[in-house]
């Protein structure tokens, strides 16, 4: 069975560059400058107000894996590999044609909240360049093809959410957010030129995700003997 992990960078847009019709929808409720920033800094939570810097493939079985990122044409970053993972740069365009012409074949994509922000951002941001899935990213959500371990580890839901960084925590496993960066600092870095840590970034929550997924199938998933 092919299984694949993957996982998401993502930065809000210049508020500025919106539609203007998009402007007012966001901050038609808005009624202090404090709730009109807030909404500005959650702009990359959306495929319709955010885009997508970095895209994270592993093979959980065999610890090799590629993390696609955005970065300027003029910027100087050859493809290279690090710790069993391939790094190279596109356009959003293009790392999205990368990633469906990796999941094509694959058996299982396994995913940390994957089907709540994952999926639905690669397929809005895919069909705005008329790019068009190659396999089912958002089967039944019961369905095995797509193992999303925030549904396993709430039961579905029955039980609080928790972030990934506190999952890892609590099962004492290396959190991603260890080095000092979290999800709200990407667009900063992106901002910074720090394109390569983003990508790393990346990487390090696919690999926590793999972990994650190890310790839910040995000790949560019932397995018939």
């Amino acid at each position: 069975m092919k299984r694949i992990i993957f996982d998401i960078e993502t930065i809000g847009k210049d508020f500025d560059t919106l539609d203007e019709n998009i402007q007012n929808y966001l901050l038609q409720w808005a009624d202090t400058e404090e709730k009109e920033e807030e909404i500005k800094e959650r702009l990359g939570l959306s495929p319709v107000t955010g885009e997508i810097v970095a895209i994270g493939l592993l093979d959980p079985d065999t610890m090799k894996g590629k993390v696609y990122f955005q970065a300027p044409e003029d910027e100087p970053f050859l493809p290279f590999e690090e710790d069993g993972i391939w790094y190279e740069t596109g356009t959003e365009e293009e790392i999205l044609i990368k990633f469906w012409n990796d999941v094509k074949d694959c058996d299982q994509i396994i995913t940390f909240n994957g089907r709540s922000f994952d999926c639905p951002f690669i397929l809005i941001r895919s069909a705005l360049y008329k790019i068009k899935p190659s396999r089912e990213l958002m089967p039944n959500r019961y369905n095995n093809s797509h193992t999303d371990l925030l549904d396993q580890l709430t039961f579905f839901g029955a039980t609080r959410k928790y972030r990934l960084d506190i999952w890892c925590r609590f099962f004492g496993i290396k959190s991603p957010k260890e080095e000092g960066i979290t999800g709200f600092d990407v667009k900063d870095l992106f901002q910074r030129g720090q394109y390569i840590e983003i990508a790393r970034y990346c990487a390090r929550d696919l690999t926590a995700t793999k972990q994650l997924f190890d310790y839910w199938d040995k000790y949560i998933r019932f397995k018939q003997d």
